[in-house]
């Protein structure tokens, strides 16, 4: 009877054991997801959408908790965060690897695309190069969102460049670093959380970006002008460590992907919508809203296209083959 007993509460413990294991198995996985922006963003707005999307698509399987406004990782780290695998995914701006490759500045050349068509245009040229980019870093693309035009932030009226000259002027990557430079301003690196208190302590007194950064930071606050001068359109991107992505089964695997997909397309009509809503708040706000002077968008042009000289001698064949995609009908 004893023996009985002893071989019954082993046979037990086996099988509350492979009953633990399997559902150790079957647990639902969760990813930490660090994000730059604060959760008024339209793309923060989007990537919490995304991981809903996700999560309803794979009966819960897959978590995605989404940590806004630079919480859980600074910005400038997220891309290494999730390419040694500290982070599974994360959200990040495109242009700040320019100087890992020029192929991530591409959007961020003045008047190389300065509305949404063309925007679309030069990201359908560009995105292969992109994904080819991340993949040789164990990144994988999921997707990107456009940030409504970029403009002008000043404490004075501009209606030439001569005006920028001197002034202490934000930039945020590579480029914006380089353009400050051509309009005879001096680039200050500051991230969007800090804009505020940068502007309030002296540290910059200018900044080119978009509506929503603009809000976001209430601008109105430090400057009372804004040129509308949608000089470019840059994106964020959603990128997944590929080793994590391919450790998902081929059913959650494609819930992601058709998630990104419509993240995607949803996240570019929010852009557009983004666009208007945030210009007029700056106007409501009382901030000054003016389009560019002819002088002034001629000048800026001219820096435009040096910068998309120095761009494909930078980028070499494929930022030439990008640019003749771009321009083709």
């Amino acid at each position: 009877m004893t023996l009985f007993r002893s071989v019954s509460l082993t046979l037990a413990s086996v099988t509350l054991a492979t009953s633990l294991l399997a559902g150790t198995s079957l647990a639902a996985t969760k990813w930490d997801m660090p994000t730059p922006y604060g959760d008024g963003v339209h793309h923060t707005k989007n990537v919490k959408q995304f991981a809903e999307d996700v999560k309803k698509a794979t009966d819960g399987e897959l978590n995605i908790v989404v940590h806004s406004g630079a919480s859980l990782i600074k910005h400038p780290e997220i891309h290494r965060a999730v390419r040694t695998g500290q982070v599974p995914i994360g959200e990040m701006f495109m242009g700040l690897l320019g100087n890992d490759n020029p192929v991530y500045k591409a959007d961020n050349i003045p008047f190389l695309a300065s509305n949404f068509d063309a925007a679309k245009k030069l990201w359908k040229a560009s995105r292969p190069a992109i994904e080819k980019a991340l993949e040789k870093e164990g990144l994988k693309l999921l997707y990107a969102v456009p940030w409504p035009p970029q403009g002008f932030y000043t404490k004075k009226p501009v209606t030439k460049v001569a005006d920028f000259k001197g002034l202490k002027m934000r930039a945020y990557s590579p480029t914006t670093s380089r353009l400050a430079v051509l309009l005879g301003a001096t680039p200050t690196t500051v991230q969007t959380p800090e804009i505020p208190q940068a502007f309030s302590t002296g540290i910059i007194d200018a900044m080119v970006t978009s509506p929503s950064t603009g809000v976001s930071s209430q601008a109105w606050d430090f400057v009372s002008n804004y040129t509308d001068t949608q000089a470019w359109i840059p994106k964020n991107m959603v990128i997944v460590n590929a080793k994590a992505f391919k450790r998902l089964d081929e059913k959650t695997q494609k819930a992601v992907l058709d998630a990104a997909a419509t993240a995607e397309k949803r996240g570019w009509e929010m852009a557009m919508a983004e666009t208007e809503a945030k210009t007029k708040i700056l106007a409501e706000k009382g901030m000054k809203v003016a389009k560019p002077s002819a002088e002034l968008i001629k000048e800026l042009q001219a820096i435009g296209k040096t910068m998309g000289d120095e761009w494909v001698n930078e980028a070499g064949e494929t930022g030439a083959e990008i640019l003749k995609a771009l321009n083709q009908k």
